[in-house]
C-alpha cells in the first residue's frame, strides 16, 4: 500500500508550483517538517524561507513533510509505512538531518508523532549514528526548548537566516571529516544560536524553578540569540505555490519584530528589535504576486507600523493587485490602509485592544484606547466594512471583576457606535486565557486558576448573549492550561509529555500529572521569586532581567502612562547595546 501513500503525495506535488528537486547524492539531504497538516503547514511563511534558504544552497537538498490526516495515519500504521516527504516520497529517516518547525506548544505531541511514523526513536538518547540528526526551530524552540530536549539534538535560538548558513558549513565539515554524530553535535554547541541539550547537565533543587545549568566540555554558558539585522539580505515571500492552503496568498514579509513593549507578548521581546524591510525590496516580491495573479498577504507584527504602509498600499493596487494584513495596530492604521483593504474585499476588521478596561491596557501597556477603536471603526465603516473582530484576554495579572465588566461595556459600546454609523454587521470577541511566556515581564506572573477563568468566559458570554450581532468565541480553558504547562516546562515536563503522548495526548496531561502527584494548577498558577533560576535561563535574547524585572513593577503600579515603544539610539533593554 506505500504505492497508493506515495500516489496521495504525487497528486498533492502536481498541483504546487516552486518546490525544488535535486537529484540524488553530492548534497546533505534535511527534511523540513511541519508538525501539523499540509493545509496549515503550507500557511506558514517561515517554512518557505527556510525552504528557500536550505535550496539555493549548492550543497544542500530540503523536502517537506507535514503530518498526514488521521486516516493517512492509520494507513501509514497498518502497511509498516514510513511517513515520506512531498518532493521525492523518500523515507524521512533516510535523510541526514530531520528539522521541525516549533511554532506552538500544543503541536508538541505532533512532534512526537511524526517521529514515531518516520520509524524514529523519539528519545534522543536511543537514537544512534545511523539516525538522523534531529533539530527544531521556531518561536518555540527559541524561547523554551526545554519541555522537548529528550527529544531533539539540536536546538536553533533565533531567526533561521542567521543561524543556518553556519549551521550547515559546520555540519558539512565534520561530516566530510568522518566525525561521529556527538562530535558533529559538539562543534555545532560551539556556534552562536545553537542549544545542544546533551551539552547541558541540569539538575533541580526543592523547587522546579531552582535549576541548575552546567554547561559539559566547551559548550557555552549562555546560547544567545541570533537574529538576522538587514530583512533585505534573504527575500520574506511565498516560496512554493498551492491552492490547498489556509492563506491563497502570496506572502510577504514587510517588518519582522515589534518594538511595543506589550507585557505578555513573546513576540514582542523575543523577536526585538523590530526590522522594516525596505520599499524597494518589498516591490521585488511583488512581481511574482503579479506574475502568479496571487492576492498579497503582508506579514508582519503590526502592518500599520510599516512607516510606508500608504505607498506601499497604492504600489500593491496600482498593480492591479488586491491585498490582506496579518494584523495592524488601532493607534497607527490609516484611512489608504483600510480602504486598500475594502477594496481587496476584506471584510471583516480585526482589532486587538486585549482588555476592556484603561486600568487593564495600562498594566499590559498595550497603549490602545477607547478612541483609537472607535476611530478605526470609523475609518473602517466610511470604506464600506460593516464587520469587526476584537482579540481580548482574560486572567491577566492585576484582573479584577470590574475589568471583565469592562470588557462588557466595551463591546457593547462599540456595537452602539457601529449600529449609530450604519454598519448593521456583527461584533466578533475571540477570547483567549493569558499565559504566562518565558522572556516576558510576566513570566514571573501565575496564570489565573481554571475556575476564575470559566467563570468569567460565562460571565462576558452571558451578557452578550442576546445582544443582536454579537458573537463570542473563545480558546478552550483547558486546552489553555496544558499550553501553559508546556510554554514555561523543565527538560521534567518532556517526562509529563511523553506520557501524555502515550495516553492519547494533550487531553491526558491532567491524569499524567495527577499520577505525579501534581495538577495543572501547582505548575503554572503560582508567583515566581524574581531570584529563580528558570529553566531557560541558559538563552539569552539580548535583553537584561533587570529590564523585565522594572517592566513587571512598572505593571504593578497600573498608571495611564506607559513604556513608549522602541526608538533609534534606545539602549533600555540592551538588545541595541
Amino acid at each position: 500500500m506505500s504505492w497508493h501513500l506515495k500516489e496521495q503525495l504525487n497528486n498533492m506535488l502536481a498541483e504546487e508550483s516552486g518546490y525544488y528537486i535535486y537529484p540524488a547524492g553530492g548534497r546533505t539531504r534535511v527534511a523540513l517538517l511541519y508538525p501539523n497538516s499540509y493545509f496549515v503547514g503550507m500557511s506558514n511563511l517561515g517554512l518557505h524561507i527556510i525552504y528557500r534558504l536550505l535550496n539555493q544552497r549548492e550543497d544542500t537538498a530540503c523536502e517537506r513533510g507535514f503530518l498526514p490526516e488521521k486516516r493517512q495515519q492509520e494507513e501509514y500504521v497498518k502497511h509498516r509505512v514510513q511517513l515520506m516527504t512531498m518532493e521525492t516520497q523518500r523515507g524521512i529517516a533516510s535523510f541526514d538531518i530531520v528539522a521541525f518547525i516549533m511554532s506552538f506548544e500544543m503541536d508538541y505531541f505532533n512532534i512526537l508523532r511524526m517521529l514515531e511514523l518516520s520509524k524514529i526513536k523519539p528519545l534522543a538518547s536511543d537514537r544512534g549514528e545511523m539516525d538522523p540528526l534531529v533539530i527544531a526551530g521556531g518561536p518555540c524552540a527559541t524561547f523554551n526548548p526545554e519541555p522537548m530536549s529528550s527529544f531533539i539534538d539540536v536546538f536553533v535560538i533565533g531567526e533561521g537566516e542567521a543561524v543556518m548558513p553556519a549551521f550547515m558549513e559546520v555540519y558539512n565539515k565534520a561530516k566530510n571529516e568522518g566525525c561521529s554524530k556527538g562530535e558533529i553535535m559538539s562543534r555545532l554547541a560551539r556556534l552562536p544560536g545553537v542549544y545542544v541539550p546533551s551539552c547541558y547537565e541540569v539538575t533541580y533543587g526543592e523547587d522546579r524553578y531552582d535549576t541548575i545549568i552546567k554547561p559539559l566540555g566547551d559548550a557555552p554558558e549562555k546560547i544567545c540569540r541570533q537574529w538576522q539585522e538587514n530583512l533585505d539580505e534573504y527575500p520574506g515571500e511565498t516560496a512554493i505555490y498551492t491552492e490547498n492552503t489556509e492563506f491563497n496568498l502570496h506572502l510577504v514579509e514587510i517588518a519582522r519584530g515589534c518594538g511595543r513593549h506589550c507585557r505578555f507578548c513573546m513576540a514582542g521581546y523575543c523577536f526585538r528589535k523590530p526590522r522594516n524591510r525596505s520599499l524597494e525590496a518589498i516591490e521585488q516580491m511583488l512581481v511574482a504576486a503579479k506574475e502568479k495573479g496571487r492576492r498579497v498577504g503582508l506579514m508582519g507584527a503590526a502592518i500599520s507600523d510599516y512607516p510606508e504602509i500608504d505607498r506601499l498600499c497604492r504600489e500593491i493596487l496600482g498593480d492591479g493587485l488586491s491585498m490582506s494584513v496579518a494584523s495592524f495596530r488601532a493607534d497607527s492604521v490609516t484611512q489608504e490602509l483600510v480602504e486598500s483593504l475594502a477594496a481587496s474585499g476584506l471584510k471583516t476588521l480585526t482589532m486587538a485592544p486585549e482588555a476592556g478596561s484603561t486600568r487593564m491596557r495600562a498594566i499590559i501597556n498595550k497603549g490602545i484606547e477607547e478612541e483609537h477603536l472607535l476611530n478605526a471603526m470609523s475609518m473602517g465603516i466610511r470604506a464600506g466594512i460593516r464587520n469587526f473582530r476584537l482579540y481580548i484576554m482574560i486572567g491577566l495579572p492585576g484582573e479584577e471583576p470590574a475589568d471583565i465588566q469592562g470588557i462588557i461595556d466595551m463591546a457593547l459600546k462599540l456595537k452602539d457606535f457601529m449600529e449609530a454609523k450604519g454598519a448593521a454587521g456583527r461584533l466578533t470577541l475571540s477570547i483567549n486565557p493569558f499565559i504566562p511566556k518565558p522572556f516576558t515581564p510576566f513570566q514571573w506572573a501565575p496564570m489565573a486558576p481554571l475556575k476564575y477563568i470559566q467563570a468569567a468566559l460565562k460571565t462576558i458570554t452571558n451578557a452578550l448573549k442576546k445582544r443582536h450581532n454579537i458573537e463570542v468565541i473563545a480558546e478552550s480553558p483547558r486546552d489553555a492550561y496544558v499550553q501553559a504547562v508546556l510554554a514555561r516546562g523543565s527538560r521534567d515536563t518532556g517526562k509529563y509529555l511523553w506520557e501524555a503522548y502515550e495516553q492519547g495526548g494533550s487531553k491526558a496531561m491532567k491524569a499524567v500529572l495527577k499520577g505525579h502527584g501534581l495538577t495543572m494548577e501547582d505548575l503554572v498558577s503560582r508567583h515566581i521569586s524574581f531570584e529563580a533560576v528558570l529553566p531557560w535561563d541558559m538563552l539569552d535574547m539580548g535583553f537584561t532581567k533587570e529590564y523585565l524585572i522594572k517592566e513587571f513593577l512598572e505593571a504593578r503600579k497600573e498608571q495611564p502612562g506607559h513604556t513608549v515603544q522602541c526608538f533609534d539610539g534606545c539602549k533600555r533593554c540592551g538588545v541595541c547595546r
